[in-house]
């Protein structure tokens, strides 16, 4: 059997096609230059976002650290909290972050009395501090003297009584500390 006519298979050796009319040679394929510079693009761009997000987080977790620790930068700032946190928030865990080694006896039948006398008139007391003023006794220790006022509307009528109490504190490893309290 014959190839058809016109194949290259049919013609003979000297009936080559010629040259301009052959098809042009494959070039070779180019270096893939593009997904390499693209690979090392986006390799840049996740390390620096990782570096971002654990910056981020760094900082985050000091700034929150920093909100949420207890102020016992000086006595009558630990004096204050201690008694915002006993008498007007009335969370014992967060007192004893004030304390020396635990509740303060006197203050917890103080603010239990209140309690009940706010039970007992159907009101509750509007808690202040005022006229702190503190006594260095040494280095590391301190005598506090603050006001406590309660103030309630009853019967219609603005009321309020006042109580002057004295604290002992103390400067620890982690700031001042309040470690007794008393009525004067």
């Amino acid at each position: 059997m014959q190839p058809p006519a016109g194949s290259q298979v049919s013609r003979v050796p000297a009936q080559r096609t010629p040259p301009d009319q052959l098809a042009p040679p494959a070039a070779p394929p180019a270096p893939q230059q593009q997904p390499r510079r693209t690979r090392t693009v986006l390799t840049v761009v996740a390390g620096v976002l990782a570096l971002l997000c654990v910056s981020g987080a760094v900082i985050g977790y000091v700034l929150y650290d920093r909100a949420t620790a207890p102020d016992r930068s000086a006595p009558d700032v630990v004096v204050v909290n201690y008694l915002q946190a006993v008498l007007v928030a009335r969370d014992d865990s967060k007192a004893n972050l004030f304390t020396c080694g635990g509740p303060l006896p006197a203050v917890d039948e103080f603010r239990d009395r209140m309690a009940a006398r706010e039970q007992q008139l159907d009101t509750a007391f509007s808690v202040n501090i005022e006229n702190v003023a503190v006594t260095k006794t040494g280095d590391k220790s301190a005598v506090v003297d603050a006001v406590i006022r309660r103030s309630a509307t009853i019967d219609g009528v603005q009321q309020s009584l006042t109580d002057t109490w004295r604290f002992e504190v103390a400067d620890q490893q982690e700031g001042w500390r309040v470690c007794s309290a008393a009525s004067a």
